[in-house]
């Protein structure tokens, strides 16, 4: 079993940054990728950014050149730098680990809300 606790959520101004934590614990070791998703109100879950075990990040279209995921395995966290922030980018977002056995984990979810 692998817990997910995110953080880092909060109400922002368009235009404005945020840093999204994920805190990995139990079967550590097992992990070989993370992810964040998001998820809208009325809209379907999608993912964001992804990061394997070596390194290799894949983003969604919508967020290329503003978003960064990257990891610190020896604090066992993911982040993702969330910059020039939209409206659209409004949703929970979840941290989503994925072992080398193929099943995947899910946190509760940190809420970010872009609004002037």
């Amino acid at each position: 079993q692998v817990q997910l606790v995110e953080s880092g959520g909060g109400l922002v101004q368009p235009g404005g940054s945020l840093r999204l934590s994920c805190a990995a614990s139990g079967s550590i070791s097992s992990v070989y990728s993370m992810a964040w998703y998001r998820q809208a109100p009325g809209k379907q879950r999608e993912l964001v950014a992804a990061i394997t075990s070596g390194g290799s990040t894949n983003y969604a279209d919508s967020v290329k050149g503003r978003f960064t995921i990257s990891r610190d395995n020896a604090k066992n966290t993911v982040y993702l730098q969330v910059n020039s922030l939209k409206p659209e980018d409004t949703a929970v977002y979840f941290c989503y680990a994925n072992n080398i056995h193929g099943i995947g984990f899910w946190g509760q979810g940190t809420q970010v809300t872009v609004s002037s």
